[in-house]
């Protein structure tokens, strides 16, 4: 009797300091600030920090209330546009760790970038004024094996429509730069295909050269892992 008295007299003693303990953490949590409070020159960092707690599988899932979907009624401003796969293992919003309003996003069966993408990236650009735009590719893509696979056997016949988006594809000029012989086709032509879209974009609206100069908007290419939950940024041209 006397040793459960003294137990429940330690755990009396423990207790506040359990609580105080809790309060005091919770209170020095590291503070994430709002996308659109962070400075543009440092978005693509802020958007690697998400994807990095994603990843490590500590996401905090910003901006997802009810009241963040009120305020979005008045108007949006997403940080950042992207063009991503249809690939349902591939929602850029939670790979990068961000909440609603936060991202434009354009997906497609390939990230492809034809007219249509480049129409809802000049409105981003020009209306939303985004400071940077991400084409992302991601590992074992549907539409790259496709291509891939047509492009070494032309004897599989494929639905009309899937067809069009591989011979979107093989008339790509970077891929068509590719060695077919190497190791790694299926990773170089993801890449390619990342690249194709800057270039479709950066040509087909001139005006976002100047927009580049002037640090008002920047594009970049990436790839997203989806064995590790990592997004790798290619390197710039």
């Amino acid at each position: 009797m006397t040793g459960i008295k003294k137990r429940n007299t330690r755990l009396n003693w423990l207790l506040p300091i359990g609580i105080v303990l809790l309060l005091y953490g919770c209170n020095h949590v590291e503070k994430i600030p709002h996308a659109e409070d962070v400075p543009k020159e440092q978005l693509l960092d802020f958007l690697m920090e998400g994807n990095e707690r994603f990843a490590d599988d500590h996401p905090i899932h910003p901006d997802q209330t009810l009241e963040r979907l009120r305020e979005l009624n008045r108007g949006q401003h997403p940080v950042a546009a992207i063009v991503s796969c249809s690939d349902s293992r591939v929602p850029p919003e939670l790979i990068f760790d961000q909440g609603l309003g936060d991202l434009f996003v354009i997906r497609n069966a390939g990230n492809i970038v034809g007219d249509y993408e480049i129409g809802s990236l000049e409105y981003a650009i020009e209306y939303l004024e985004v400071p940077i735009v991400i084409i992302l590719g991601h590992t074992n893509c549907g539409a790259i094996g496709a291509f891939v696979d047509h492009d070494h056997d032309h004897s599989h016949v494929y639905a009309d429509y899937v067809q069009k988006i591989i011979d979107f594809i093989d008339a790509e000029e970077e891929e068509k730069s590719l060695s077919r012989d190497m190791p790694n086709f299926f990773e170089k032509a993801v890449e390619a295909n990342v690249l194709h879209g800057i270039h479709a974009l950066k040509n087909s609206l001139p005006h976002v050269d100047s927009l580049i100069i002037e640090k008002k908007l920047r594009i970049v290419g990436a790839i997203y892992d989806m064995e590790t939950g990592k997004v790798r940024v290619l390197k710039e041209d």
